[in-house]
């Protein structure tokens, strides 16, 4: 079995009531990046980055990150 990683920034967004724009200039990226992250395309994620995601949300790095099995 394989599986991929989700990012649950979009959840995060809404519970914080903070739009992408103002995450992205929180954390120091471009909205291009966030949008990468959030549509799952992102390949690889700097801890330096998930730790400026997780202050900027008030969060833990699970709270972002999710394991999901993917049927073959």
């Amino acid at each position: 079995m394989d599986g991929e990683i989700i990012f649950n920034i979009d959840v995060m967004l809404a519970k914080r009531k903070m739009s992408v724009t103002e995450l992205a200039n929180k954390v120091g990226i471009t909205i291009a990046n966030i949008s990468v992250l959030k549509n799952g395309k992102a390949k690889a994620i700097r801890v330096s980055t998930l730790a400026k995601l997780c202050e900027a949300l008030d969060c833990q790095p699970a709270d972002l990150l999710e394991y999901r099995k993917t049927e073959k």
